[in-house]
């Protein structure tokens, strides 16, 4: 059947408009954070799988890092344990950290490998154990209240990264971190994206979160923000709540180096794509 003119001129369209954007992007390290709320069914995470197995195809080195926290959640809720956060950090003792290195490092690392492999990608899951990529020591709180097992970054080593780079593979990374004698550090996934996104000297670092980005007080997504507008945003109070935390790892992402850091919604199929390769993007953008 003969394609419908008007189609093919929306088609050639949505084309021509990638173009600058896959140019600009050909062979930059993209650090894209993987949350677990964009993981919950087999249709977002066959969407994101595609969008990074396209970009890889047309030149760029998208590096994922992921999170578990509602799957991490839901196994201790089985287990009868319930989660408890402080400050944000989920308190971590030996048998949550058992769970979280199950979850975490292992049941969805591996769904979002083979997510990508099965849409033709070539992924490679990693924790940050492996190569001993993320250095960490345990988080002091500001309050001293002891919340276990749970780091803070204070070295990552790119090399094993970069090698899968370099042969074509794409990293899929668990923000598990270990510390001097080989103990296992639960690692906040944002943090973790940011630091490496740094580190790498990422041309960009998105956030799939279950929002649509920062909105003005009328609930219009708000973008193209410079870092003192953020920090005005979040004096004024129209950025508050818990988008405060995403949006203060994207300044240090930027303050470190990275070009930009973009918040966009994982809830949208192709928001990678949507956000990279169009004019409107799907988020909220803030640059350095």
């Amino acid at each position: 059947m003969p394609i419908d003119l008007a189609s093919a001129h929306d088609i050639a369209h949505v084309l021509t408009e990638a173009l600058p954007y896959i140019r600009r992007f050909s062979g930059k390290t993209i650090v894209v954070k993987y949350g677990g709320n964009a993981m919950k069914d087999d249709t977002m995470i066959a969407s994101f799988a595609r969008d990074i197995v396209l970009m890889k195809l047309v030149g760029m080195n998208p590096v994922v890092v992921h999170g578990a926290g509602p799957q991490i959640g839901s196994h201790l809720e089985r287990l009868g344990k319930k989660s408890e956060f402080v400050e944000g950090m989920r308190v971590t003792d030996d048998e949550t950290m058992e769970v979280v290195e199950m979850m975490l490092g292992g049941l969805v690392n591996k769904a979002v490998v083979a997510a990508i492999n099965q849409q033709g990608g070539r992924a490679v899951g990693l924790t940050g154990k492996d190569g001993s990529m993320i250095r960490a020591r345990k988080m002091t709180l500001s309050s001293g209240q002891d919340i276990g097992q749970v780091g803070e970054v204070e070295k990552i080593d790119p090399r094993v990264i970069t090698h899968l780079e370099a042969g074509g593979f794409i990293p899929v990374i668990a923000p598990i971190g270990v510390g001097e004698h080989g103990e296992a550090f639960n690692i906040n996934a944002d943090v973790a994206a940011g630091k490496l996104a740094a580190v790498l000297q990422a041309e960009k670092i998105m956030f799939l979160t279950n929002a649509a980005g920062v909105l003005d007080k009328a609930g219009a997504v708000l973008t193209g923000l410079t870092v003192q507008e953020v920090e005005d945003l979040i004096a004024d109070g129209t950025i508050s709540g818990g988008m405060v935390p995403k949006v203060r790892y994207a300044l240090d992402s930027v303050n470190s180096g990275v070009r930009n850091a973009v918040i966009i919604d994982g809830r949208v199929e192709h928001a990678v794509l949507l956000e990279l390769f169009t004019d409107a993007g799907v988020g909220t953008l803030i640059r350095g």
